[in-house]
């Protein structure tokens, strides 16, 4: 268990002494500053995000982190399931009684202003336990079931904090988080692999001729580029089904989440570009790679407001930083 998350959990866990809880503002800065500690694009996120969600958003954050570190940062199976079912017995505290932790007072405050159902909180968590007793996937509408409760929550949360929540924007939502899922899958090949998990679908290496023999010995061979190809094919139209979600988010919302979506399909785009061999390179994509994305989010969202096409849109952003800085030489 990792130094920082075992010194929490043994101030925040279930067989703590005494929790003496926190005042509401306490709670929100440590689920600010949880998540400001965790994530190094978090500044450009959270910008993008309105002011009045950014609090919501740390908060959601922290439920996040803290139920996954208590899935993937204890050692045994066991141990984890008995911490996941405290931890979702502190969940349902928070909607019905006073919360203790700090991550649930804090949450609480969210649950109630965005009118927040717990079904999102719980499919999370219910994730979180299937990884402590299924390692392998048969088929992959059985992956798409994993992906519905372990990703697709948490683009439904976001929805309800900025006031979208609807069924259409749950549907394209749920693309992109499923997208997202399924990209970091067959980016992280090697490293689920060394941990004893496998998300590539048996059905699909059958088909493609990729025995258990050469998974155990991480072949890169022909058959393994041609089942990665297809997935990462697949994973492309699951992305583009989402797409249309980001003309319907408000103002700068709209640059967050299809950062996001492009990040991910940049994550395909590696995957493809190192000829699939995950086994090999972990493709990453860089802060470089970052940055011109998130360019191209700014300059996207510019057109959609202005009602112009991406050329026309630069065209325009180029124009008025020129003239602001012509302006600022006189």
């Amino acid at each position: 268990m990792a130094d920082r998350f075992s010194q929490e959990l043994d101030h925040w866990g279930p067989d703590t002494d005494e929790i003496r809880p926190l005042s509401v503002p306490q709670a929100e800065s440590y689920c600010r500053d949880l998540a400001q500690s965790h994530y190094e694009n978090f500044s450009v996120v959270s910008w993008c995000l309105p002011k009045s969600m950014r609090q919501h958003f740390f908060n959601i954050y922290a439920y996040c982190r803290w139920s996954d570190d208590l899935a993937d940062e204890v050692a045994d199976a066991d141990e984890s399931l008995r911490l996941l079912d405290w931890w979702n017995g502190e969940l349902k505290k928070c909607f019905s009684e006073k919360a203790n932790h700090p991550v649930f007072i804090a949450l609480k405050e969210t649950v109630q202003t965005c009118q927040i159902p717990i079904d999102p909180f719980e499919d999370l968590l219910s994730a979180f336990k299937q990884d402590q007793k299924l390692r392998e996937y048969d088929t992959f509408a059985e992956l798409l079931d994993y992906c519905s409760r372990s990703a697709n929550p948490v683009g439904r949360l976001i929805l309800y904090i900025s006031g979208q929540a609807n069924e259409q924007n749950f549907v394209w939502s749920d693309s992109i988080c499923t997208g997202l899922q399924l990209a970091n899958f067959w980016q992280d090949v090697s490293r689920d692999y060394d941990i004893g998990r496998i998300y590539l679908p048996r059905e699909d290496r059958d088909r493609f001729g990729y025995p258990d023999e050469q998974f155990e010995r991480r072949e890169t061979n022909q058959a393994f580029r041609n089942l990665l190809e297809f997935e990462v094919q697949r994973t492309r139209q699951i992305f583009s089904e989402g797409m249309p979600l980001i003309g319907q988010l408000p103002g700068r919302l709209q640059i967050d989440i299809e950062l996001f979506a492009r990040g991910g399909l940049k994550v395909l785009d590696k995957i493809e570009a190192g000829g699939y061999s995950v086994w090999e390179h972990r493709p990453v994509v860089s802060k470089f790679d970052f940055f011109k994305l998130f360019c191209g989010c700014t300059v996207r969202s510019v057109g959609r407001k202005l009602g112009l096409s991406a050329g026309s849109a630069k065209k325009c952003v180029e124009s008025n930083t020129q003239s602001k800085g012509r302006k600022a030489i006189t």
